[in-house]
């Protein structure tokens, strides 16, 4: 992870409504490539004791949704 993507650093301010967005754009876009296991998805998007997310993948997947969301598409609408 590159520090320019690093959670700790710059903070962003989102709605709810586009926290609700976000969360549901990567939520789809998990259930795409990894079908319905929730336990999965649940142990991958915890955060280590330094503040690292236990699973890096799945914090650049978020981040895919975050720029998503942020440039005006839909959610649901990656690959």
């Amino acid at each position: 992870m590159s520090s320019a993507d690093d959670p700790t650093t710059e903070p962003i301010f989102l709605t709810p409504r586009e926290a609700f967005l976000i969360m549901s754009d990567f939520i789809w876009d998990y259930a795409q490539r990894a079908g319905d296991d929730l336990i999965t998805l649940l142990g991958g998007t915890d955060l280590e004791a330094d503040g690292q997310p236990a699973d890096p993948a799945a914090w650049e997947d978020w981040l895919v949704s975050v720029k998503r969301i942020e440039s005006g598409l839909p959610p649901r609408s990656g690959t």
